[in-house]
C-alpha cells in the first residue's frame, strides 16, 4: 500500500467509516424513534456546507471487557467548527449509534478540545446531548472525563455563550454540564433529565415514576425551571437554538450585532388600551410587550416556568435586548421564589453579554405565605435584587400600572442603579395598596366612626389620591418621565442609544457573594 492512490483509497475508507457511526441498523433505529442522527443535527445547525471536523479518527484506548473488538471512529461524538447566521460557532453532538453515546476518556477530551478551542477564538459553544452516560467498561476515567468538561463549563461561563440541547437520554453525571451552560433545550417525548433514573427512585423512595415524568421535557419546562424552551421535534430543536445565537454577541468583549434600523413614526396606539381602568384586572403583558418591540422579535425563555414574570430576548430599533417583565396574568405579577430565580438568572446572562435590559413593572408585591417564607423567598428575593443591582448593561425600566413595597425597589428601580426610569400616567407607586395603607393608617379613625365601611372608602380614596400616582416620585426624580403609552417604543429606542457607550467601574474584587 506504498501508491498514492492506495493512501487516498484509505483516507476514503476510514472517512466513510466516520460517517457510518455506529452503523446502518444502529441509525435506522435512530431514526425510528423520530430522532436524527448526530450528523444529521450537526449538517442541519450549521449553515450549509460551513462545517469543519475536528478529531473524526479518534478511537477509544480500552481494551478490558472484550473493548478492542469494538472500534469506531470519533468514538461516539462529532466535534468541529462552522457557522450559524454566518456566525463562528463550535459545535460538539453525540451519537447515540455508537456505545449509546456513552462518554469514554477519548470522547470527552474530543470535546475539551472543542470547548478549549471555542474560549481561546471567543465564540459560543453548542453541545447536542444524547447519551445514556459514562461508558462503565472504562470506570473512573469516564468520570474523570465529564469533571474535565465541567471544569470547562465553569471557566466558559460568561466568557461565550454556552448553548445546550438535549436530544436523548441525560442521565448521572451527564446533566451537570447542561446546567452550568446558559440555556438548556429539549425535545418533547423523547429526552430526559435526570440524576438518578425510575429504577433508582423505585429501590431508594417506592416511588413508580416514568423516565417522562420524572425528567421530561415538560417536567423541566414547568416543574423544575431546568429547561430554558421546548420544541416538539429535532428539527424545532435546532431552529431554536440558530435563533437564539442570532440574539447574541459572540463572547463578553463584544456587543450583540446591531441591525440597521431608521427611527420613523414609532407612536403605537394599541399600546393606549391595554392596561384595564380597574387596578384589580389583569391584562397580558405580551401585548406590552408586542406593542414596545420589533415586529415579531421576541424570543421568549421559560415561558412555561414561574409564568408571573417574562423574560426573553426581542429587538427594538434594530437593537438586542433582555425583557423583563411582571406578568399580571398569573398570580396578579407578584414576585416569588420561582420568580425572582428566573429573572435573575436571565439578568445575569444578559449582563455578561452586554445586552441591554428592558423591566416592564407591574408588581403588587411579594407573594405571602408560609410555603414561600420556609422555601426561602427572602434570599431567592435577593437574587433578583442582586443580579439587577450588580448589572452594568444599560437599564431602562417602565412601570405600567402597579410598584407595590419592596417589589419597587428589586424591579429595577433608580435606586439600585436602572438609567432610565419612566411611568405610564396610570402607574401607582407606593408601598402598599390603597385599601390596605387606609386601613393601617386610619385605623382608629374608621373604628371610631358611625359608619366605618363609608370612612374606609373615603380614606382610601384619600389615601389613592396622595399616594396612588406617579408624580410623588417623579418629584423626587426617581421616575425621570411620565409617558403616555403610546410614546413608549420612541421614548425606549431614543434611550437605549442614547447609553449606547455606557460604561461603570466597578470596585475591584474577586466576584461578590451572591446569594444563592
Amino acid at each position: 500500500m506504498n501508491s498514492k492512490k492506495d493512501k487516498i483509497s484509505k483516507l476514503n475508507e476510514l472517512n466513510a467509516k466516520t460517517h457510518l457511526g455506529g452503523g446502518q441498523k444502529r441509525i435506522d433505529k435512530q431514526h425510528a424513534k423520530k430522532k436524527l442522527t448526530a450528523r444529521e443535527r450537526v449538517s442541519y445547525l450549521m449553515d450549509e456546507g460551513s462545517f469543519e471536523e475536528i478529531g473524526a479518527l479518534v478511537t477509544h484506548r480500552t481494551t478490558d471487557f472484550g473493548m478492542e473488538n469494538e472500534i469506531y471512529y470519533g468514538d461516539g461524538v462529532i466535534t468541529g467548527y462552522g457557522t450559524v447566521h454566518g456566525k463562528l460557532v463550535y459545535v460538539y453532538a453525540q451519537d447515540f449509534t455508537v456505545f449509546g453515546g456513552a462518554l469514554s476518556e477519548t470522547h470527552a477530551e474530543k470535546i475539551c478540545k472543542i470547548m478549549d478551542l471555542a474560549v481561546k477564538v471567543g465564540a459560543p459553544i453548542i453541545g447536542l446531548n444524547d447519551s445514556g452516560g459514562a461508558r462503565i467498561q472504562e470506570g473512573v476515567r469516564s468520570l474523570g472525563g465529564y469533571a474535565d468538561i465541567f471544569f470547562r463549563n465553569v471557566q466558559a461561563s460568561g466568557v461565550i455563550p454556552q448553548i445546550s440541547a438535549i436530544m436523548g437520554p441525560c442521565a448521572g453525571g451527564a446533566v451537570y454540564s447542561p446546567a452550568m451552560t446558559d440555556f438548556t433545550f429539549m425535545v418533547e417525548n423523547t429526552s430526559y433529565m435526570f440524576v438518578t433514573g425510575p429504577n433508582v427512585v423505585r429501590t431508594v423512595t417506592n416511588e413508580e415514576v416514568s423516565s417522562e415524568d420524572l425528567g421530561g421535557a415538560q417536567t423541566h419546562a414547568s416543574k423544575s425551571g431546568v429547561a430554558h424552551k421546548t420544541s416538539a421535534n429535532d428539527v424545532e430543536c435546532l431552529e431554536d437554538v440558530k435563533k437564539i445565537i442570532s440574539y447574541l454577541p459572540q463572547n463578553n468583549t463584544e456587543t450583540p450585532k446591531l441591525l440597521d434600523y431608521t427611527l420613523n413614526d414609532e407612536i403605537r396606539e394599541v399600546l393606549s388600551d391595554i392596561v384595564p381602568d380597574n387596578p384589580n384586572k389583569p391584562y397580558d403583558m405580551h401585548q406590552v410587550i408586542s406593542g414596545i418591540i420589533d415586529t415579531d422579535s421576541f424570543f421568549e425563555i421559560h415561558k412555561d416556568y414561574a409564568e408571573n414574570i417574562i423574560v426573553g430576548f426581542a429587538r427594538l430599533g434594530g437593537r438586542s435586548i433582555g425583557i423583563i417583565a411582571n406578568q399580571p396574568m398569573f398570580l396578579a405579577g407578584v414576585l416569588d421564589v420561582n420568580s425572582s430565580k428566573k429573572a435573575a438568572r436571565f439578568t445575569r446572562f444578559c449582563d455578561c453579554f452586554n445586552i441591554p435590559l428592558l423591566v416592564l413593572v407591574d408588581v403588587p408585591g411579594f407573594l405571602p405565605g408560609t410555603d414561600q417564607e420556609w422555601n426561602g423567598i427572602i434570599v431567592h428575593g435577593a437574587k433578583l435584587l442582586y443580579a439587577l443591582s450588580e448589572a452594568t448593561v444599560p437599564r431602562v425600566t417602565v412601570i405600567t400600572r402597579k410598584a407595590y413595597g419592596g417589589a419597587y425597589d428589586v424591579m429595577n428601580s433608580k435606586h439600585i442603579g436602572a438609567d432610565m426610569n419612566f411611568a405610564w400616567p396610570g402607574a401607582e407607586i407606593a408601598v402598599m395598596g390603597a385599601k390596605g395603607a387606609a386601613e393601617i393608617i386610619f385605623k382608629k379613625e374608621i373604628q371610631d366612626s358611625e359608619d366605618p365601611e363609608q370612612k374606609w372608602k373615603e380614606k382610601e380614596a384619600e389615601y389613592a389620591d396622595k399616594f396612588a400616582h406617579p408624580y410623588r416620585a417623579a418629584r423626587r426624580g426617581f421616575i425621570d418621565e411620565v409617558i403616555l403609552p403610546k410614546n413608549t417604543r420612541r421614548k425606549l429606542i431614543k434611550a437605549f442609544s442614547m447609553l449606547e457607550d455606557k460604561k461603570v467601574d466597578i470596585p475591584k474584587r474577586k466576584h461578590g457573594n451572591i446569594p444563592l
